[in-house]
């Protein structure tokens, strides 16, 4: 009832009253359960008590299942992009729509003489094979000096003879120089034998770039504990080695050659060699973005480092997608874009390595293929997912960064019977090293050995080189084929050859196992024996079937 002077009638409820509505609520409550019961339909939910540990292929099982949830996230993230995709199309059309009814008649009398509206251009993708290919273009024809850029772990690997064949035909006075990037992981011995090889064709210096350039400057570590004898170890961090020197070279040759205007010097070479880290190092600031990740610089960037020379910074190299794989994996933009799958990149870089070495460098125990070291290598650093299932591919990417990054220490055997390739010849060569000062690169190139702390032999990696790495200028260069043919058909003719020597040895195989069958039957009844059967596990089965094999451990 409604008390006067209220605006709203009381919700109290008498005692009486209150109890009966809550004895009906149970007496309710207790039939639909009695009903439930009857039906056999209970509201508990059983708990999951997941894999247990004593169950076979835990781990196998765990992986399966996480798989399958990965799976369902892709499907519903698919979805709901799907959705918001189709809303954005729907509001552009409406927009568009909105658009044309308010626009004057003045407006839509002017159109081209086609008939249509004129419309903007889209801007390009600066991520397209188009659009690097079209930027590294524009560098070698506004540059005189060409640098091509070479990772000292592999320095035959980072070399395009698309891009120097380019530079040589584009006749004028255009010169190629070589620096050899990343020294302080490689050893000494290896560094000394890739330069005189390298010089037998192009100039060469020897380079360590500075990787703590931090707010525009360089700063070195703060160090609590200094040395009493006041010498430390410069060659980590912020030291930088060969910069002077490769400075002093092109400034010399800019007074030679540059009556008016300044010397434009392109930086060129694959992804993650340290184009831009040179720059830096030369400069002494921050100038050019630098990045772990392949493919950070997009367009090409002016750097002044003096005033009669400028350098610029370019995209990497696009690769042809006929590269081996393992050329693929390390200088290849696909891994970064998705086109090329993580843990094959691993597989392919795990082929050319020793296992042993592998093992030592990241103390990690003896593996049988791609997959199980992966899962030791996330065990290890904690890559762990829900339930403690490791996550292969983040080891993967860390992994990849280790070697394409400033790192990780491996090398390559450099050549001993030396050849000149197709598109070079003597003459040619005497030309490219006309106008350097040889005497300066030579004594410059000493120096920055002198100084520079290299890795013991023993604790760098030893990697099989697969030979220069052909780059694409232009899209239409781009082959049919699928990507890493070249290596399938190398791969399919040692296969033949192989097959012949295989035949011989299957005969004597034939005939040990026949004598065996005897010796057994003659052996008494009561004594039984088991045969052993030999288990293959060597690498390059390990290696090409990634999914663990039970039944080699159970025959």
């Amino acid at each position: 009832m409604k008390r006067p002077k209220l605006k709203k009638a009381s919700k109290r409820l008498s005692c009486a009253k209150r109890y009966k509505i809550q004895k009906k609520v149970r007496e309710h409550n207790r039939k639909l359960r009695k009903e439930a019961k009857k039906k056999g339909v209970s509201k508990r939910v059983k708990k999951d008590i997941g894999v247990p540990n004593s169950a076979p292929f835990k781990e196998e099982i765990l992986r399966e299942a996480e798989q399958r949830r990965l799976q369902v996230e892709e499907e519903k993230e698919k979805r709901r992009q799907a959705k918001k995709e189709q809303r954005a199309e729907k509001r552009k059309k409406e927009k568009e729509a909105a658009s044309k009814a308010a626009e004057p008649t003045a407006k839509k009398a002017r159109k081209d003489d086609n008939g249509t509206q004129s419309e903007k251009k889209p801007a390009p993708d600066r991520s397209s094979k188009h659009f690097l290919c079209a930027e590294l273009n524009k560098v070698i024809d506004a540059s005189d000096v060409v640098i091509e850029v070479l990772d000292a772990r592999d320095p035959l690997g980072c070399r395009c003879p698309q891009l120097e064949e380019a530079v040589l035909q584009r006749g004028g006075t255009k010169k190629l120089l070589l620096v050899l990037n990343k020294i302080d992981l490689v050893p000494k011995e290896t560094v000394e034998r890739w330069i005189q090889c390298l010089q037998q064709e192009f100039p060469a210096v020897a380079f360590k770039a500075s990787t703590q350039l931090r707010d525009g400057v360089v700063k070195a570590k703060k160090r609590r504990i200094v040395a009493s004898n006041e010498v430390l170890d410069r060659s980590r961090g912020a030291a930088c080695f060969g910069n002077c020197c490769l400075a002093e070279l092109l400034i010399s040759y800019a007074d030679k050659t540059q009556s008016e205007g300044s010397l434009r010097v392109g930086v060129v070479g694959f992804p993650n060699v340290g184009k831009s880290s040179i720059i830096n190092s030369i400069k002494g600031s921050l100038a050019c973005n630098v990045g772990i990740k392949r493919g950070t610089t997009k367009m090409m960037q002016e750097v002044h480092i003096a005033k009669n020379v400028k350098l610029i910074d370019s995209p990497g190299v696009v690769a042809s997608p006929s590269n081996p794989p393992a050329s693929m994996a390390l200088r290849s933009l696909q891994v970064e874009e998705g086109g090329e799958s993580v843990l094959e990149a691993v597989r392919n870089l795990l082929k050319q390595c020793d296992k042993t070495q592998i093992m030592l460098q990241y103390n990690i125990p003896d593996f049988r293929n791609s997959l199980e070291f992966l899962t030791l290598f996330a065990k290890k650093r904690g890559y762990l997912q829900k339930g403690g299932v490791p996550n292969t591919e983040q080891a993967a990417t860390t992994f990849l960064a280790d070697w394409t990054g400033a790192k990780l220490s491996y090398h390559c055997k450099a050549p001993e019977n030396h050849s000149l390739p197709a598109y070079l010849s003597d003459a040619v060569v005497t030309e490219m090293q006309n106008g350097w000062n040889l005497n300066k690169i030579k004594t410059g190139n000493k120096e920055t050995l002198k100084a520079v702390r290299f890795p013991n032999q023993a604790s760098s990696i030893g990697f099989t080189s697969k030979g220069p790495t052909s780059g694409l200028l232009s899209v239409a260069d781009i082959p049919e084929g699928k990507p890493g043919a070249a290596a399938t058909e190398e791969e399919a003719e040692q296969n033949e050859e192989s097959s012949e020597t295989e035949t011989t040895e299957d005969s004597n195989k034939k005939e040990k196992a026949e004598k065996l069958q005897k010796k057994t039957i003659k052996r008494k009844k009561g004594n039984v024996r088991f045969q052993s059967v030999p288990i293959d596990i060597s690498l390059s089965t390990a290696i090409t079937d990634d999914a663990y094999d039970f039944n080699t451990d159970f025959k």
